[in-house]
């Protein structure tokens, strides 16, 4: 019966990305944001119970990236996507033609949005090395693909509830929006270590950057709430760059 727990949880997570998409396409992020850490949370117990059941195997991997796919590929680049429509660009405009009034009628801004596609793309990318690469086990090459969709989920969720103008301003500038496309697709694919919340014992010793920083995690979320969600994925990557400026 044990064996079957991580690949059920695994299969928890495509369900609540599935749902996630769905919300995402009707424009409800909350909803959307809502099923995603859902995802994220089964995803994260998925593995956490085959390793302590010793029930890893091929099947699980695999299961587990195409869950991945959704949750933590489409359902980002999909929000990423609305998120660059409603900036209101007028690329690809002055063109008349069935194809190009499809595109707009699609996007609602012609062009531009669906290079909010490009992190579904990056992500498909960065899961298919994940899973031919034998030296992630202890540590990860590039933002693992959940963590980068908590950045990009983050957004409509901090113009929904912390009510800053200038926030607003910024997340709402298509330039923005596309530098944060950019770098995200680079991210996922960089070659940085990244250190994996994955406990061998529970010794401070041993794993003391991950008590620290679930530690900065929960002060940041008391008092940025949303917000904090962009300063803790950076404070990820750059006690990951010192961690290993140090560990050398």
């Amino acid at each position: 019966m044990k064996k079957y727990i991580p690949n059920a949880l695994t299969l928890a997570n495509l369900f609540c990305g599935s749902v996630a998409v769905f919300f995402a396409v009707n424009n409800n992020f909350v909803l959307a944001a809502l099923f995603v850490f859902l995802g994220i949370f089964f995803d994260f117990f998925d593995g956490f119970f085959a390793r302590k059941f010793n029930v890893q195997g091929e099947l699980g991997l695999q299961l587990d990236s195409l869950a991945d796919m959704v949750t933590s590929g489409l359902v980002p680049g999909l929000i990423m996507f609305k998120l660059l429509g409603l900036t209101g660009s007028n690329w690809g405009e002055g063109h008349e033609n069935g194809f190009v009034d499809a595109l707009f009628e699609i996007s609602g801004s012609g062009f531009l949005p669906f290079f909010g596609l490009a992190i579904t793309l990056a992500s498909a990318y960065r899961l298919a090395k994940f899973n031919i690469d034998t030296e992630q086990q202890t540590f990860f090459k590039g933002l693992p693909t959940p963590a980068n969709t908590l950045l990009i989920v983050s957004l409509p969720l901090i113009m929904e509830f912390q009510n800053n103008d200038l926030i607003n301003e910024i997340i709402s500038n298509k330039w923005f929006l596309i530098i944060l496309t950019a770098v995200s697709c680079y991210i996922l694919n960089a070659n940085t270590r990244l250190f994996a919340l994955k406990f061998k014992n529970y010794g401070f010793k041993e794993n003391a950057i991950r008590y620290i920083f679930i530690i900065l995690c929960v002060v940041l979320l008391v008092v940025l709430q949303f917000a904090a969600i962009p300063v803790i994925i950076l404070l990820y990557i750059i006690m990951s760059v010192i961690d290993n400026l140090t560990s050398k």
